[in-house]
């Protein structure tokens, strides 16, 4: 029922062009030339009418079919492939469908017709201008189909983008919306994602690895910080289980750099189960083995 409004006030307007363009000049007694202009009138409200009811159909149709595919759920790659596909292809029709009811109600005047006579009369000269002109422009839209068929992104990927953090919320035609973790939107073009580096933590799936790094004395006990670890992630929600690793990444002048490697279901999950580990590991140090945190030794020699 809530679909059928959608139609509700484009199939208004369409009987009303066809009473306006067939009934009333035959009904009221008007003069040939006004007959012509209500019939023109009505000519403009039927392309707008069918235009309307066209997006409403596609839009519905859209709606009804990515309604059986839920993005919500943990393993959502294939639902927001589609999502992604029928976003754009949906955008892109609508585009096609305006095109084209513009150019059918600008052909109904006269003085317009002529013009697109002389211009195609000069077809080759005003081809270079509009190619010229409008190639950004034309690019643009080309790459967003480009998006659509190869999908880099997808809706809800997680991107990083000018070192910005955050969701893909929005795939358009010739600009991306992404929705940086602070509540903030990046917008970028669509040819930044076929001409540009970026990083998509969700290509292939979602599950990612976590890193926490660690910087401690020489002395640190490395066996109980490995046991520690495991504790703290087995009693946390966000682990997985299956990527579970501490080691020894660099021995510094002063310190060893100790690296806690992790994994999570989501990227969401992995930054709170780094925060958390980095925060009770430097707990556990704090308390168990205070010798171990980084200090810097001075050697006094007595003289004599």
């Amino acid at each position: 029922m809530r679909h059928l409004k959608r139609f509700i006030l484009p199939v208004l307007i369409l009987l009303l062009a066809l009473f306006i363009k067939g009934l009333a000049p035959v009904i009221i007694d008007i003069p040939d030339e006004l007959s012509h202009a209500i019939r023109m009138l009505g000519s403009i409200v039927l392309v707008i009418a069918i235009t309307w009811a066209a997006i409403a159909l596609i839009r519905t149709t859209k709606i009804n079919f990515l309604k059986r595919y839920d993005t919500s759920v943990p393993d959502n790659l294939r639902m927001r492939k589609l999502h992604t596909q029928y976003n754009i292809l949906e955008k892109i029709l609508v585009f096609i469908l305006i095109v084209i009811a513009l150019g059918i109600t600008l052909m109904q005047f006269d003085a317009v017709r002529n013009i697109g006579i002389s211009i195609f009369a000069s077809a080759g000269i005003a081809g270079l201008i509009l190619g010229l002109a409008a190639q950004k422009a034309l690019g643009t839209i080309l790459a967003g189909l480009q998006i659509a068929i190869t999908q880099p992104i997808r809706l809800d990927d997680v991107v990083i983008v000018e070192n910005e953090w955050g969701w893909i919320e929005e795939i358009n035609l010739t600009y991306v919306v992404i929705r940086i973790w602070d509540k903030r939107r990046l917008v970028v073009p669509s040819t930044y994602f076929l001409e540009q580096p970026f990083q998509n933590w969700t290509r292939t799936s979602a599950d990612i690895l976590g890193t926490v790094f660690i910087y401690t004395d020489y002395t640190v006990p490395i066996d109980a910080l490995r046991k520690e670890l495991t504790k703290l992630l087995e009693s946390n929600k966000y682990w997985d289980k299956k990527v579970n690793v501490l080691q020894v990444t660099d021995a510094k002048e002063h310190t060893l750099e100790l690296r806690a490697l992790m994994s999570a279901a989501t990227s969401p999950d992995a930054w709170e189960l780094r925060v958390y580990v980095r925060e009770k590991l430097v707990e556990f140090l704090q308390r168990e083995y205070p010798q171990c945190l980084p200090k810097t030794r001075v050697a006094m020699e007595k003289t004599q």
